[in-house]
């Protein structure tokens, strides 16, 4: 079991024998025992010390590390802006949002990356996901930074913030302020390592307009705002990569002429010669996480790949954009995700079925433990006409918050039946995702700089 610091002279303690501080830089003396056992104690007291001025100086600590070692927080603008050129085809980028015993899980990922040279990859979480799971930034991005140094990973590690989302009715009310909190979250992710933002004000599209610019106006505004900001603060070298969508909302599948509407908007109201969005969320007919039926099994689900690579085409082709980004896929048929790559879509992001599979096969008695809380804490959101096995289904992502300490410290024996079979899905999806063998490709177009935790441009 990795030590738990409970003061700074501890933490100096378990850090001295492997690296050497001189002021503010590092070096790495002794690579073995740090990735054998110091560096599960840094994340362990990062994530569950008491004292929080303890926990920021453990990630403080992993970020400086993880830049000595060479696994670098990284933005993937550069490798999309390739794919708007022409110079990378047929390559789709898996993301993955992690809810749960992240810093195992990202070790999988980064397994996998190893033994088949994968550099396209995401580690991302959503802003609810950041609420309901109990990980702010700066701990999910030591987590991550943490598994690729365990995994002896080196190079561009990309870290993202998914659906940074608008809600509608605090949009209404008070536009500047809804805006605010969204600048606050970004700021407080860039900070952290997060250098690859999707903005998500398409909460705000309004349907009830005769004209699509009309309908887009709040979603490209706010999205300009948005990508303005970031190019304010993001540090110095870095081009942080920026996502725009058109399609979370509407129960309808995205257009073409949706998109050239948004974009239309976009582009008027961003500075000459900044630099904007990498890429295009769509709706192509999925829902995060899939439809639960009555039983408890998930609905078939009719994805339009057409979209996809309609409205990839046109990105590519007249806006230079990396493609689409598909989200909601990862409850979606096994045969159909070498489709991806093959209709324009640069990225895809995946989450409850990995969450599903952890569930599967947790003990019954921890399961229950769990389900037993949702149904006292959570009954609130149990909808009229919905079973049980429905209920459960919606609502178990808020399981792991918690839950965390036990999460994390399961017994071997369930924890390693769990990893085994995430490294395989993980393993599965990149491969069908032509995400092997493009390790030297990022390379060729991402370059890594070094920022230490907390900075922004100076």
């Amino acid at each position: 079991m990795p030590t738990i610091a409970t003061s700074e002279d501890q933490l100096k303690e378990i850090v001295h024998s492997v690296v050497e501080c001189d002021g503010e830089n590092i070096s790495i003396k002794d690579e073995k025992k740090l990735r054998e056992t110091v560096i599960d104690d840094l994340i362990y007291t990062a994530v569950f010390a008491k004292e929080e001025s303890l926990k920021e100086k453990a990630k403080k600590l992993i970020r400086k590390i993880a830049n000595e070692f060479g696994a670098i927080p990284s933005s993937i603008h550069e490798f999309y802006m390739a794919m708007g050129r022409g110079e990378v085809d047929k390559v789709t980028t898996p993301a993955v949002n992690i809810r749960g015993m992240t810093y195992d899980v990202a070790r999988q990922m980064f397994k996998v990356a190893n033994k088949h040279n994968v550099g396209a990859f995401i580690f991302e979480i959503a802003k609810s996901e950041i609420g309901y799971t109990d990980q702010r930034p700066s701990e999910y991005a030591a987590c991550v930074l943490a598994a690729a140094i365990k995994e002896g990973f080196k190079g561009p590690v990309f870290i993202q913030g998914d659906h940074f989302q608008f809600n509608a009715k605090k949009y209404a009310e008070d536009p500047e302020k809804e805006l605010q909190s969204i600048k606050d979250l970004t700021e407080e992710a860039i900070k952290a390592g997060f250098y690859n933002i999707d903005i998500d004000p398409s909460t705000l599209v309004d349907y009830s307009k005769p004209a699509l610019k009309e309908q887009q106006y709040h979603n490209y505004i706010c999205t300009a705002k948005m990508t303005q900001f970031i190019r304010q603060i993001e540090p110095e070298g870095i081009t942080v990569s920026v996502g725009a969508e058109i399609g979370h909302i509407g129960g309808k599948n995205s257009t073409v002429e949706e998109f050239e509407a948004f974009m239309e908007g976009y582009l008027e109201n961003l500075p000459e010669g900044m630099s904007g969005i990498s890429k295009m969320s769509v709706q192509t007919g999925t829902e995060h996480g899939g439809i639960p039926l009555p039983d408890g099994t998930i609905a078939e689900v009719k994805l339009d790949f057409n979209v996809l690579r309609d409205i990839g085409k046109v990105a590519r082709e007249k806006y230079g954009l990396g493609g689409t980004v598909q989200h909601g896929a990862s409850t979606l048929p096994d045969e159909l995700f070498d489709k991806f790559p093959e209709n324009n879509c640069c990225e895809i992001h995946l989450a409850t079925g990995f969450q599903n599979i952890m569930y599967d096969l947790i003990p019954e008695d921890f399961k229950n433990e769990i389900y037993s809380w949702i149904k006292e804490n959570l009954k609130k959101e149990w909808k009229e006409g919905w079973t049980e096995e429905q209920f459960i289904y919606k609502t178990r992502k808020k399981g792991f918050a918690p839950f965390k300490y036990q999460w994390w410290t399961l017994e071997k024996e369930y924890k390693d039946r769990i990893l085994d079979a995430l490294y395989k899905k993980f393993e599965f999806l990149f491969g069908k995702l032509n995400a092997f063998n493009t390790k030297e490709l990022v390379e060729k177009y991402v370059k890594p700089v070094k920022h230490e935790y907390g900075e922004l441009k100076k």
